[in-house]
Protein backbone atom coordinates (compact mmCIF):
# COMPACT_ATOMS: atom_id res chain seq x y z
CA UNK A 1 0.00 0.00 0.00
CA UNK A 2 1.69 3.72 -1.03
CA UNK A 3 1.99 5.91 1.84
CA UNK A 4 -0.58 8.39 2.22
CA UNK A 5 -0.50 11.87 1.06
CA UNK A 6 -2.54 15.16 2.61
CA UNK A 7 -3.57 17.66 1.12
CA UNK A 8 -3.26 21.20 2.83
CA UNK A 9 -4.87 24.14 1.42
CA UNK A 10 -3.93 27.95 2.36
CA UNK A 11 -0.54 26.24 3.25
CA UNK A 12 1.12 29.25 3.11
CA UNK A 13 -0.89 31.12 5.83
CA UNK A 14 -1.02 30.61 9.33
CA UNK A 15 -2.21 27.37 9.78
CA UNK A 16 -1.54 25.86 7.06
CA UNK A 17 2.29 26.17 6.74
CA UNK A 18 2.29 25.02 10.42
CA UNK A 19 0.59 21.63 9.31
CA UNK A 20 2.69 21.14 6.55
CA UNK A 21 5.19 21.64 8.80
CA UNK A 22 4.34 19.22 11.45
CA UNK A 23 3.40 16.76 8.55
CA UNK A 24 6.76 16.93 7.49
CA UNK A 25 8.47 16.18 10.85
CA UNK A 26 6.42 13.09 11.17
CA UNK A 27 8.02 12.39 7.49
CA UNK A 28 4.86 12.30 6.06
CA UNK A 29 4.27 13.09 1.93
CA UNK A 30 2.27 16.31 1.42
CA UNK A 31 0.98 17.96 -1.28
CA UNK A 32 0.72 22.28 -0.56
CA UNK A 33 -2.25 24.39 -2.41
CA UNK A 34 -1.32 27.36 -2.57
CA UNK A 35 -2.14 30.41 -4.88
CA UNK A 36 0.76 31.56 -6.31
CA UNK A 37 4.02 31.16 -6.66
CA UNK A 38 6.74 32.91 -4.58
CA UNK A 39 9.13 32.71 -1.77
CA UNK A 40 6.63 31.26 0.54
CA UNK A 41 5.87 28.65 -2.09
CA UNK A 42 9.38 28.00 -2.45
CA UNK A 43 10.22 27.70 1.61
CA UNK A 44 6.99 24.62 1.43
CA UNK A 45 9.50 22.86 -1.18
CA UNK A 46 12.40 23.27 0.87
CA UNK A 47 10.35 21.12 3.66
CA UNK A 48 10.02 18.42 1.42
CA UNK A 49 6.16 19.36 0.32
CA UNK A 50 4.92 18.85 -2.93
CA UNK A 51 3.21 22.57 -4.57
CA UNK A 52 0.40 22.70 -6.72
CA UNK A 53 -1.20 26.29 -7.48
CA UNK A 54 -4.90 26.38 -7.53
CA UNK A 55 -8.25 28.16 -6.14
CA UNK A 56 -10.32 26.69 -3.76
CA UNK A 57 -13.22 28.66 -6.48
CA UNK A 58 -12.13 26.64 -9.38
CA UNK A 59 -13.86 22.76 -9.08
CA UNK A 60 -11.04 21.57 -11.35
CA UNK A 61 -7.95 22.80 -10.24
CA UNK A 62 -9.24 21.36 -6.56
CA UNK A 63 -10.33 18.15 -7.87
CA UNK A 64 -6.93 17.38 -9.65
CA UNK A 65 -5.12 18.93 -6.22
CA UNK A 66 -7.23 15.84 -4.54
CA UNK A 67 -5.78 13.18 -6.19
CA UNK A 68 -4.27 10.42 -4.82
CA UNK A 69 -5.27 12.01 -1.64
CA UNK A 70 -5.65 10.27 1.74
CA UNK A 71 -6.73 13.32 3.85
CA UNK A 72 -7.54 17.04 3.44
CA UNK A 73 -7.71 20.21 5.33
CA UNK A 74 -9.81 23.04 4.34
CA UNK A 75 -9.35 26.51 5.24
CA UNK A 76 -10.64 29.42 3.60
CA UNK A 77 -9.39 33.12 3.77
CA UNK A 78 -11.51 36.09 5.24
CA UNK A 79 -13.49 36.78 1.90
CA UNK A 80 -16.64 36.07 -0.31
CA UNK A 81 -16.92 32.48 -1.32
CA UNK A 82 -16.42 29.92 1.91
CA UNK A 83 -19.47 28.48 1.48
CA UNK A 84 -19.06 27.48 -2.23
CA UNK A 85 -15.26 26.45 -1.83
CA UNK A 86 -16.59 24.34 1.00
CA UNK A 87 -18.96 22.65 -1.34
CA UNK A 88 -16.21 22.54 -4.12
CA UNK A 89 -13.85 20.85 -2.03
CA UNK A 90 -16.27 18.19 -0.31
CA UNK A 91 -17.40 17.68 -4.06
CA UNK A 92 -13.76 17.15 -5.42
CA UNK A 93 -12.95 14.96 -2.12
CA UNK A 94 -15.75 12.52 -3.34
CA UNK A 95 -14.60 12.04 -6.63
CA UNK A 96 -11.92 11.75 -5.48
CA UNK A 97 -12.42 8.73 -2.99
CA UNK A 98 -10.13 11.19 -0.15
CA UNK A 99 -10.91 9.43 3.33
CA UNK A 100 -11.12 12.28 5.49
CA UNK A 101 -11.33 16.17 5.91
CA UNK A 102 -10.41 18.37 8.54
CA UNK A 103 -12.55 21.61 7.93
CA UNK A 104 -11.16 24.80 9.85
CA UNK A 105 -14.41 26.58 11.68
CA UNK A 106 -14.18 29.20 14.20
CA UNK A 107 -15.28 29.39 17.75
CA UNK A 108 -18.70 31.58 17.44
CA UNK A 109 -20.01 29.17 14.56
CA UNK A 110 -23.41 28.22 15.25
CA UNK A 111 -26.78 28.84 13.41
CA UNK A 112 -28.17 31.85 15.44
CA UNK A 113 -24.81 33.71 14.83
CA UNK A 114 -24.86 37.87 13.68
CA UNK A 115 -21.82 37.30 12.51
CA UNK A 116 -22.43 36.38 8.82
CA UNK A 117 -19.02 34.72 8.53
CA UNK A 118 -19.96 33.03 11.70
CA UNK A 119 -22.73 31.22 10.68
CA UNK A 120 -21.51 30.87 7.00
CA UNK A 121 -18.49 28.72 9.11
CA UNK A 122 -21.60 27.00 10.73
CA UNK A 123 -22.78 25.81 7.10
CA UNK A 124 -19.77 24.50 5.96
CA UNK A 125 -19.74 22.38 8.87
CA UNK A 126 -22.71 21.08 7.39
CA UNK A 127 -21.73 20.91 3.68
CA UNK A 128 -18.78 18.49 4.89
CA UNK A 129 -21.13 16.44 6.83
CA UNK A 130 -23.21 16.17 4.35
CA UNK A 131 -21.10 15.02 1.67
CA UNK A 132 -20.48 11.77 4.08
CA UNK A 133 -16.54 11.90 3.82
CA UNK A 134 -15.74 11.74 6.89
CA UNK A 135 -14.82 15.47 8.62
CA UNK A 136 -13.91 16.85 11.27
CA UNK A 137 -14.33 20.66 12.70
CA UNK A 138 -11.99 22.55 14.47
CA UNK A 139 -13.76 25.49 15.86
CA UNK A 140 -10.25 27.93 17.28
CA UNK A 141 -10.82 30.95 19.79
CA UNK A 142 -8.96 34.17 19.01
CA UNK A 143 -5.61 33.36 17.13
CA UNK A 144 -2.39 34.66 19.80
CA UNK A 145 -1.28 36.31 15.98
CA UNK A 146 -4.59 38.67 16.49
CA UNK A 147 -1.90 40.87 18.66
CA UNK A 148 0.46 40.94 15.37
CA UNK A 149 -2.15 42.05 12.67
CA UNK A 150 -1.38 44.75 11.35
CA UNK A 151 -4.34 47.48 10.59
CA UNK A 152 -5.30 50.46 10.69
CA UNK A 153 -6.07 51.45 14.30
CA UNK A 154 -5.36 48.04 15.30
CA UNK A 155 -1.42 48.08 16.25
CA UNK A 156 -1.15 46.16 19.47
CA UNK A 157 2.40 46.02 19.07
CA UNK A 158 2.54 49.73 19.11
CA UNK A 159 1.69 49.25 22.69
CA UNK A 160 -1.53 50.02 23.02
CA UNK A 161 -4.16 47.44 22.98
CA UNK A 162 -7.64 48.80 21.84
CA UNK A 163 -10.30 46.14 21.20
CA UNK A 164 -13.76 46.75 21.94
CA UNK A 165 -14.33 43.46 24.24
CA UNK A 166 -14.43 45.28 27.54
CA UNK A 167 -13.37 42.73 30.77
CA UNK A 168 -14.16 39.70 28.34
CA UNK A 169 -11.61 36.75 28.49
CA UNK A 170 -10.56 33.90 26.20
CA UNK A 171 -7.47 31.77 25.89
CA UNK A 172 -5.53 33.06 22.99
CA UNK A 173 -4.45 29.69 20.65
CA UNK A 174 -1.49 29.93 18.49
CA UNK A 175 -1.55 28.90 14.73
CA UNK A 176 1.36 26.46 15.41
CA UNK A 177 -0.51 24.17 17.85
CA UNK A 178 -3.64 24.60 15.50
CA UNK A 179 -1.31 23.16 12.79
CA UNK A 180 -0.51 20.41 15.10
CA UNK A 181 -3.99 19.97 15.80
CA UNK A 182 -4.23 19.62 11.80
CA UNK A 183 -1.52 17.22 11.23
CA UNK A 184 -2.80 14.89 14.46
CA UNK A 185 -6.51 14.64 12.49
CA UNK A 186 -5.23 14.21 9.34
CA UNK A 187 -3.22 10.97 10.55
CA UNK A 188 -5.37 9.81 12.47
CA UNK A 189 -9.12 10.86 11.69
CA UNK A 190 -11.22 7.48 12.75
CA UNK A 191 -11.79 8.47 16.21
CA UNK A 192 -12.80 12.13 15.34
CA UNK A 193 -15.03 12.11 12.18
CA UNK A 194 -18.07 14.23 12.82
CA UNK A 195 -16.96 16.13 16.27
CA UNK A 196 -16.46 19.63 16.44
CA UNK A 197 -13.56 20.30 19.00
CA UNK A 198 -13.59 23.93 20.02
CA UNK A 199 -9.51 24.82 20.75
CA UNK A 200 -7.84 27.40 23.33
CA UNK A 201 -4.69 28.37 24.56
CA UNK A 202 -3.67 27.29 27.99
CA UNK A 203 -5.35 30.23 30.09
CA UNK A 204 -7.99 32.06 29.55
CA UNK A 205 -7.26 36.02 30.17
CA UNK A 206 -8.97 39.24 29.80
CA UNK A 207 -7.01 41.91 27.71
CA UNK A 208 -5.53 43.93 31.00
CA UNK A 209 -3.93 40.55 31.82
CA UNK A 210 -2.64 40.11 27.88
CA UNK A 211 -0.68 43.71 28.58
CA UNK A 212 0.22 43.09 31.64
CA UNK A 213 1.85 39.55 30.06
CA UNK A 214 3.40 41.36 26.95
CA UNK A 215 4.71 43.96 29.34
CA UNK A 216 6.86 41.39 31.05
CA UNK A 217 7.46 39.50 28.37
CA UNK A 218 9.06 42.08 26.19
CA UNK A 219 10.08 44.86 28.10
CA UNK A 220 8.18 47.67 27.49
CA UNK A 221 5.12 48.94 28.33
CA UNK A 222 1.23 47.62 26.79
CA UNK A 223 -1.53 48.47 27.76
CA UNK A 224 -5.16 47.77 27.49
CA UNK A 225 -7.54 50.37 26.69
CA UNK A 226 -11.09 49.43 25.72
CA UNK A 227 -13.17 51.42 23.39
CA UNK A 228 -16.68 50.55 22.46
CA UNK A 229 -18.25 48.46 19.85
CA UNK A 230 -19.51 51.81 17.97
CA UNK A 231 -16.22 53.37 18.08
CA UNK A 232 -14.16 50.51 16.97
CA UNK A 233 -16.88 49.91 14.13
CA UNK A 234 -16.26 53.86 12.98
CA UNK A 235 -12.52 53.04 13.49
CA UNK A 236 -12.51 50.00 10.95
CA UNK A 237 -14.86 51.72 8.38
CA UNK A 238 -12.25 54.45 8.79
CA UNK A 239 -9.47 52.34 7.80
CA UNK A 240 -10.99 50.96 4.67
CA UNK A 241 -12.02 47.82 6.00
CA UNK A 242 -14.82 45.92 3.79
CA UNK A 243 -18.47 45.96 4.87
CA UNK A 244 -17.98 42.26 5.31
CA UNK A 245 -15.29 42.22 8.17
CA UNK A 246 -16.77 44.86 9.85
CA UNK A 247 -20.02 43.34 10.26
CA UNK A 248 -18.21 40.73 11.71
CA UNK A 249 -16.07 42.32 13.82
CA UNK A 250 -18.67 43.62 15.08
CA UNK A 251 -20.78 40.64 15.74
CA UNK A 252 -18.03 38.73 17.13
CA UNK A 253 -17.16 41.61 19.72
CA UNK A 254 -20.51 41.71 21.09
CA UNK A 255 -20.24 37.59 21.34
CA UNK A 256 -16.76 37.97 22.99
CA UNK A 257 -18.23 39.96 25.64
CA UNK A 258 -21.35 37.60 26.09
CA UNK A 259 -18.59 34.49 27.20
CA UNK A 260 -18.80 32.51 23.70
CA UNK A 261 -15.01 32.88 23.02
CA UNK A 262 -14.13 31.74 26.45
CA UNK A 263 -13.34 28.88 28.13
CA UNK A 264 -9.96 26.62 28.04
CA UNK A 265 -9.82 22.73 27.28
CA UNK A 266 -7.33 19.99 26.58
CA UNK A 267 -7.65 19.37 23.27
CA UNK A 268 -4.45 20.42 21.80
CA UNK A 269 -2.49 18.32 24.61
CA UNK A 270 -4.92 15.45 24.00
CA UNK A 271 -4.41 15.13 20.48
CA UNK A 272 -0.80 16.05 19.85
CA UNK A 273 0.56 14.90 23.45
CA UNK A 274 1.98 18.73 23.95
CA UNK A 275 0.78 21.90 25.80
CA UNK A 276 0.20 24.89 23.63
CA UNK A 277 1.83 27.50 23.95
CA UNK A 278 1.23 30.35 26.53
CA UNK A 279 1.08 34.30 25.60
CA UNK A 280 4.39 34.52 27.18
CA UNK A 281 5.90 31.76 25.10
CA UNK A 282 4.06 33.24 21.76
CA UNK A 283 5.12 36.89 22.72
CA UNK A 284 9.03 35.34 23.09
CA UNK A 285 8.83 33.35 19.94
CA UNK A 286 8.08 35.87 17.74
CA UNK A 287 9.86 38.91 19.56
CA UNK A 288 10.92 40.60 16.46
CA UNK A 289 7.92 40.59 14.61
CA UNK A 290 6.66 42.47 17.74
CA UNK A 291 9.44 45.03 17.11
CA UNK A 292 8.03 48.74 16.10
Amino acid sequence: MADPLYLVSGATGTTGKAAVAELRRAGKHVRALIHREDPRAEALRKLGAETVVGELLDLDRVRTAMEGVTGAYFVYPFQPGLIDAAAFFAQAAIEAGVKSIVNMSQKPARREAKSEASRDHWITERVFDWSGVPSTHIRPTFFAEWLLYPMDGWNVKGGIIEFPFANGRHAPIAGEDQGRVIAALLQDPTPHAGKAYPLYGPIELNHHEIAEKLTKTLGRPFVYKPVTIPEFRIRMENGGRNSRFVQHIVSVAQDYQDGVFSGTNDVVEDLTGRKPLTVEQFADINRARFSV
